[in-house]
Order: structure tokens, then sequence, then C-alpha cells
């Protein structure tokens, strides 16, 4: 489960929220948005890669806005996979539980579970330089997920995929979090992968939270014009009304229904 109160970060002349977010365990959430939006400093601030100015985030039930990285319980997925090249891909997987002191037997067995569950058998004695894009993000995912946390988030993992690749991994991640019923947040500007992946979703804009809730709500019943062409919706058939202050923040982009149809 995470949790966000409140939530505000500066950077620089950018403000992210305040927001506040509920997403309950196990659910599939997809963080949408426009470039600039803040989703990816949104993703690193509940990671703890950046502290809030105000507000808290609570994951799993744990206060931990005040925690470090590593005592929060989350994987990270970046865009680029960030694999270690000097290792091999059994020893990328094992490196969680590694640094925090696992036996050596219990890391071992876990990259034999993890090579299972991801179909990754095959490839765990190779050198990471020879790894498709695919595979090296499949990989990275294994390695977030090898020190059991209790949280996903993805940060646009499918963008430097090509496209068969992209539907290989995107059929992966979803039958993941349907054997692993883990909670997971996955930004991306694809609505075709939030359509494909989400079981709920929220739109941030100018890093304030437009709209959050199921996928097909959101998508079906957008809440003002920049959301409705945002998403690929006809704003008057969808019941769109005029932007509230977070959709003005991009300017000329909610000036009524015959522009955000355009």
């Amino acid at each position: 489960m995470i949790r966000l109160r409140g939530l505000a970060r500066a950077f620089g002349a950018f403000a992210l929220g305040p927001l506040s977010l509920r997403i309950t365990r196990g659910e599939y959430w997809v963080l949408l948005g426009p470039s600039g939006a803040g989703k990816s400093m949104l993703l690193e601030t509940i990671a703890g890669l950046h502290p809030p100015d105000r507000g808290s985030i609570e994951l799993a039930g744990k206060d931990v806005t005040a925690a470090p990285p590593e005592a929060r319980g989350v994987g990270f997925v970046f865009q680029h996979s960030a694999l270690f090249p000097h290792l091999t891909v059994r020893q990328n997987i094992a490196y969680g539980p590694s640094v925090r002191g696992a036996p050596r037997a219990d890391r071992e067995r876990r990259v034999d579970e993890l090579a299972v569950t991801l179909r990754l058998a095959g490839v765990l004695a190779r050198p990471v330089a020879t790894l498709s894009g695919g595979e090296a993000q499949k990989i990275a995912i294994a390695r977030a997920l090898a020190p059991h946390p209790e949280v996903l988030l993805l940060d646009e993992p499918l963008g430097p995929i090509d496209h068969n690749g992209r539907l290989e991994l995107q059929a992966e991640l979803r039958r993941i979090h349907g054997e692993l019923g883990l909670t997971m947040l996955h930004v991306t500007h694809s609505r075709d992968e939030a359509r494909a992946l989400a079981t709920h979703c929220a739109l941030l804009v100018g890093g304030r939270l437009v709209q959050a809730g199921p996928v097909d709500d959101v998508f079906t019943r957008p809440r003002c014009f920049f959301a409705a062409h945002f998403l690929g919706v006809d704003p008057t058939r969808a019941g769109a009304v005029a932007c509230e202050q977070a959709c003005l923040r991009a300017p000329g982009a909610c000036d009524g229904p015959d522009e955000a149809a355009a």
C-alpha cells in the first residue's frame, strides 16, 4: 500500500504537489502525464531519492517520510536498466540481497526463484553486455524484486525497447503482477500502455494530480478538457468540464472542447 498525504517538493522553479493519493495493496497503478509533469520526480520522492518539503509518505502502513531508500521496502526499475556491466546476470540479480547481508545460499535460491518467475534461466551466466534491450529490462526487474520489496516502482521501463520487445515485456509485467500480487506504480506517457497494464490510473499535469481512479473510469469519464484531450477522448461526449487550477498550469491546453479535441 502507498499513501501520500499533502506531499510537496520544490525543484527549482518547478513545484510537485501538494498531492494526496492512496494505492491499495496489490493494485497496478499507471501514472500518466505529459513530459515535464513531474512523474519521475514523484516516483523518486516516494523511493526516498528526494526528501519532501512537506507532507508524508506511507508504505505498507509505515510512515517512511524520513527513512533512507534502503529502509523503505521499495524496488525501483529505471527507464534504462542501469545494470552493473562488470557483473553477470546472476550477480546483478543477487546484488540487493548481497548488500543486505543475505547468506549466499539464500541469495542463490532467490535468484533461481526469479529466474523461473521471469523465465531467465538461460541467461543467468551471461555478461550483461550481450543482452537485448528487453532482456536487460527483465534483469532490472528481477534485480528490483530480489530483496522482496513491498512496492515496485517502474519509471518508463518500456521506453527504450523496440515495439515487439515492448509488447513482450508488457505481457510479462501483467503476468508478474498477477502471480506475485505486488503493489506497482508505473510511469509512462503512453495511453495504450496504461490501458493494457493498469487496474488504476492517475493523470499528473504541472506537478498536480488532475484525476485518479480505476482505469476505465478515468478513460471514460475525464474530468476536464485537458484530461480528455490527453487521454484521446471526445470531451463533449465524456462530459468533461472547464479545467480547474491544476490543468491551467498547462497554458493553452484547456481553452475549451474545440481546442481539446483538435
